[in-house]
């Protein structure tokens, strides 16, 4: 990589926190001219799939759903960047690093929620997708 961010993504669940990082990606994108990649995880669970970023989890009945929050959420903080969403399987911080290697990301945005304990560093997801990563992590501060 030649240091130049072009694909920028960022997990979002619905939360306001998770929002919060999603706007930092929006204004890194304007910034950079790089293109926003928004994601959601889905895990299923009795007939409703669990959506998990940033810390958060809530229920939603369906990938319908989760595709219209990030449609949603796309045009609210990022009517003029060229934008791309994906409903991933699977927990958030390794859907996210998987979906990066994917897409080839030059940055990945998490947010800072929950960070308190032994954990107040780094919260467990931004923990966890800092230390794997194929690219530069930034983390928000959403809190």
């Amino acid at each position: 990589m030649d240091g130049k961010i072009e694909l920028i993504i960022v997990g979002v669940d619905g939360s306001e926190t998770a929002e919060c990082a999603a706007r930092e990606a929006a204004a890194l994108a304007v910034a950079t001219g790089a293109r926003l990649h928004l994601v959601t995880s889905l895990t299923k669970s009795r007939g409703t799939a669990a959506v998990s970023a940033a810390g958060e989890c809530w229920q939603i009945g369906s990938i319908d759903q989760a595709e219209q929050l990030l449609a949603e959420l796309g045009q609210r903080i990022a009517p003029n960047v060229q934008r791309s969403t994906a409903v991933l399987d699977g927990k958030p911080a390794d859907a996210i690093v998987a979906e990066a290697e994917r897409i080839g990301a030059s940055l990945i945005v998490v947010g800072n929620k929950h960070m308190q304990g032994a954990k107040r560093i780094l919260g467990a997801i931004a923990s966890d997708v800092a230390h794997h990563a194929p690219c530069s992590v930034l983390i928000a501060k959403t809190t």
